[in-house]
């Protein structure tokens, strides 16, 4: 399940696609717009800009803006930066792996199962971007 968090930062970001090119956007107007507590959406920007995906310009006309074209910016990597693994159990985990207690993956139905589950959502979200957000 994605976190507050992320539901927020993928609002923030495809508002921010949406303008891609046009300019810096005031912290102020994405939260106003998104209805997103602006004390939670700075923080999060501020999370997002650290890791690279924004940029942000200081002073008259600035705020924040994608650093990078939105269809290169895909929703896997924002979900692993925010909330951590996208696979439901560490030990099936990409990114994050660890080795459950007292299970041996060789013969554990429920590990084989939860591959055959991140297999298929990363299926999905490592080939979809920014702009998937924002294109319908």
């Amino acid at each position: 399940m994605l976190s507050k968090k992320s539901q927020y930062a993928f609002q923030a970001l495809g508002f921010l696609a949406e303008r891609y090119l046009q300019g810096p956007v005031l912290i102020a107007e994405i939260s106003r717009k998104k209805k997103i507590p602006l004390k939670f959406l700075e923080n999060i920007l501020l999370e997002l800009k650290k890791e690279g995906v924004l940029e942000s310009k200081k002073g008259k006309g600035g705020g924040y803006f994608l650093a990078s074209d939105p269809a290169k910016i895909k929703v896997a990597s924002i979900i692993r930066l925010l909330d951590g693994p996208i696979a439901m159990l560490p030990c099936v985990s990409l990114y994050f792996y660890e080795r459950c207690k007292n299970c041996n993956e060789k013969s554990c139905g429920l590990h084989d199962m939860m591959l055959e589950v991140r297999d298929a959502t990363l299926k999905i979200l490592e080939h979809r971007s920014l702009n998937d957000l924002v294109s319908k």
